[in-house]
């Protein structure tokens, strides 16, 4: 059963959602999304890009609005600030689609409902949740859009090779030494850093950031240049260079909550583009030869493979509440988040940051990064690649993600000047995800209008906020973090997941 979504309408009823206006991510996943393994796909799917496509200044589907800003970058008078800061980038898609800031042309569609078999038989209980239905979405996930963790992953050494004291902290650095014995070429590790309260009488919860740099930061304008490929991101607000932020640093806050702070380094598990797929945990598994199989896993799966093996560690650590473990990205990484949450049921709690297409973001909605900007992208299963251009064919959508976390917390966030990953889009999913928290005994986002900007909605196991500013997640940890103490208080420490 699917349920029509049209722009402008209110969202009423058991799964009626409405459309609203949205803003754009920072400058790096476009073209690490468009990157493309050697042309494996095509032939594995029979599934050919576009060649015959006209000059970008000659295209007649390009929208009328925009002009040429620089050579490359096209945007609109409404997407251009006085001090130079570019909101809305209008990007061709390697299948001919144009990017779309215009809520009138967001397109009406329709979305599958997470309450109903793939039989046709409706969800009525928890128990057909968690045995029929769950599994169904979560196949889906695995086999269209990611890409599925291969058996028989290699075995993980952990040693802790440093710990250092510096006044009110302790820091320990881990490694996970993976067993590459099967491909000593490939050289994937697990690095880890947990920053805990020196002070802590016993195991404290711990918020793990999931970044490609070791001390989790910066964390204003995406990828790092190592990370992309050349124009990388180039779908995402072209800011000027952002001020230095005022107040204590994320990592304070929450070490001031009596918490530990842990950074999760992507880019010792999986590079983060197409060329290193033969290399890192991919690459091991493969032996160093490229994908071939169309629900292989791609960066994303790869990824969160290794916060799980992170938990197992954590589990094993005596300064760390392993019930209370929360997991937080932004941008690609807030799309991992999600991903990771969906799959492990330890994660406790989960703030994904301006995660866009490929995260909370609805797939169907046409507005800021789409199905197309990353069809191809080596974050994916090479199955995604047959849905650009056929987005409504897609068996599963962002609202079921975010159901894969129920019960358990999600705060989802975007900003006024992000319109490329459509916090509108991000807020609509989780509206749509709200059925399922319903049915478990939780509470939904308990709004169907999209709330002004710098307004949390907080009252319910979905949280949502749109900040005022770019790409970037530094304003709303505030707000998540007085939203976590709930579900951090030694109360609320009877773990995750369902009974």
């Amino acid at each position: 059963m699917n349920a029509s979504i049209s722009p402008g309408c209110s969202i009423a009823g058991l799964f009626i959602l409405a459309a609203i206006a949205a803003p754009l991510p920072g400058a790096a996943e476009v073209a690490v999304s468009n990157a493309r393994e050697p042309d494996r796909t095509a032939a594995l799917l029979a599934v050919a890009p576009r060649t015959n496509l006209p000059p970008e200044d000659d295209d007649p589907a390009r929208p009328p609005q925009v002009r040429l800003l620089k050579p490359g970058v096209w945007t609109d008078d409404v997407g251009v600030d006085d001090n130079g800061n570019i909101y809305n980038q209008y990007r061709r898609s390697s299948t001919g689609t144009w990017s779309n800031y215009e809520e009138s042309r967001a397109n009406p569609f329709s979305l599958p409902d997470p309450l109903v078999l793939k039989s046709g038989q409706p969800v009525k209980d928890a128990a057909t949740w968690w045995s029929q239905r769950r599994p169904e979405i979560l196949e889906d996930f695995y086999a269209e859009f990611y890409g599925r963790i291969p058996a028989n992953t290699p075995r993980i050494t952990w040693e802790v090779t440093a710990v250092t004291e510096n006044g009110a902290v302790r820091t320990k650095t881990i490694v996970g030494h993976i067993d590459n014995s099967a491909y000593p070429q490939a050289t994937p590790a697990i690095n880890l850093t947990l920053t805990l309260p020196a002070n802590a009488s016993g195991p404290v919860p711990v918020m793990v950031v999931i970044s490609a740099f070791s001390s989790g930061a910066p964390r204003r304008g995406g990828a790092p240049a190592s990370a992309a490929a050349p124009g990388a991101e180039a779908g995402r607000a072209a800011a000027a260079p952002p001020r230095t932020p005022t107040g204590p640093s994320p990592k304070e806050q929450i070490l001031a909550r009596g918490w530990g702070y842990a950074v999760y380094n992507t880019a010792s598990v999986q590079q983060d583009n197409a060329g290193g797929l033969t290399q890192g945990i991919i690459g091991l598994m493969n032996q160093g030869q490229p994908r071939s199989h169309p629900d292989d896993w791609g960066a994303l799966t790869a990824w969160t493979w290794g916060l799980s093996r992170a938990i197992d560690y954590f589990e094993t650590d005596h300064d760390v509440d392993a019930k209370r473990l929360g997991v937080e990205g932004h941008s690609r990484w807030g799309k991992t988040a999600l991903w990771a949450a969906a799959q492990d049921q330890r994660w406790a709690i989960v703030y994904a940051s301006c995660s866009g297409e490929g995260g909370a973001k609805l797939s169907r909605r046409n507005f800021g990064e789409t199905t197309d900007n990353i069809a191809g992208s080596h974050w994916m299963a090479l199955n995604f690649r047959k849905y650009g251009g056929h987005w409504g064919d897609l068996p599963v959508d962002a609202h079921e993600l975010i159901a894969l976390v129920a019960p358990r917390p999600v705060f989802v966030t975007g900003a006024t000047q992000d319109p490329w990953s459509d916090p509108r889009g991000e807020f609509l999913a989780e509206v749509g995800a709200g059925p399922v928290y319903r049915l478990l005994g939780k509470k939904d986002l308990g709004a169907t209008d999209l709330p002004a900007p710098d307004v949390a909605l907080v009252s319910g196991d979905l949280a949502f906020r749109k900040h005022v500013g770019a790409h970037t997640d530094v304003p709303d940890w505030p707000a998540f973090l007085d939203y976590t103490v709930r579900y951090f208080s030694p109360a609320a420490a009877k773990g995750p997941g369902h009974e």
